[in-house]
């Protein structure tokens, strides 16, 4: 089976009970890109497979970077012990390659423990969980707004669409000039005519640096037109994390 991003470019997970069904059914090998997810999703951190409650031996090969949540950098392959020999010995990146750094090493071991709870505190766990929380948070002020989001309601990456390859420069520029720097996306990296932002969150920020940086995306969504969803706008932006939404149609 090729391989399976769980969130990337478009804010999806991928729904890997099914996958794994099928790789079961038809005996293939599965290939899994946490990339995006390592560190950030499910109840312990670890991932998509921790997302799903699933066995992580399901996964034949998981492949993961250590440039996200763990602050570092490179990354990494896991599989069974003959997989991993073979890489070790056969593979270019692997054979051609200088070893990590000391402070890299230690960095990783460091955010490991952290997000595992080893560290002796609850710091990783509560980290865990407030991303899980901003998440939430981001992605529903964002389409009360009237904004078109992709992607999973749990996934930290926040595409939202631009649409209009014209309004790529415009949104990264009126945006800057409030003072956010955003990421704006277009062809070849989406569809011609699926350009976007993609905000990524992070359990570092704040309720009042959300609602700062919302507050100035619905400014400059005004000004660009480009609030295209049809589900319109509501409350201000001092509601609490746990209100309830109620949306409303847009006669126009």
């Amino acid at each position: 089976m090729p391989p399976f991003s769980s969130q990337s470019m478009e804010g999806s997970i991928v729904q890997l009970p099914e996958i794994v069904a099928l790789k079961k059914k038809y005996k293939a090998y599965l290939y899994l890109d946490e990339a995006h997810s390592i560190g950030a999703l499910g109840p312990n951190g670890r991932g998509v497979v921790d997302y799903f409650g699933l066995d992580p031996r399901d996964v034949d090969v998981m492949m993961g970077t250590f440039t996200k949540s763990f602050g570092s950098a490179g990354g990494y392959i896991g599989g069974k012990k003959e997989l991993m020999d073979y890489l070790r010995t056969h593979s270019h990146s692997a054979v051609y390659a200088t070893s990590m750094s000391p402070p890299v090493v230690e960095q990783i071991i460091a955010s490991m423990k952290c997000i595992m709870g080893e560290d002796g505190t609850t710091i990783g766990r509560e980290r865990v969980r407030q991303l899980a929380e901003n998440t939430t948070y981001f992605r529903r002020r964002l389409q009360e707004m009237g904004f078109i989001i992709y992607g999973n309601s749990d996934s930290p990456v926040v595409p939202m669409m631009l649409y209009m390859p014209a309004k790529i420069g415009a949104f990264g520029r009126e945006m800057l000039k409030r003072n956010i720097g955003v990421v704006v996306v277009g062809f070849p990296a989406t569809p011609i005519i699926e350009s976007r932002a993609r905000f990524c969150i992070s359990a570092a920020h704040t309720k009042e640096m959300l609602d700062m940086a919302l507050s100035v995306i619905s400014e400059v969504g005004d000004l660009l037109h480009v609030k295209y969803s049809r589900r319109r706008i509501l409350p201000s932006l001092d509601r609490s994390f746990d209100e309830e939404t109620t949306y409303e149609e847009s006669e126009d």
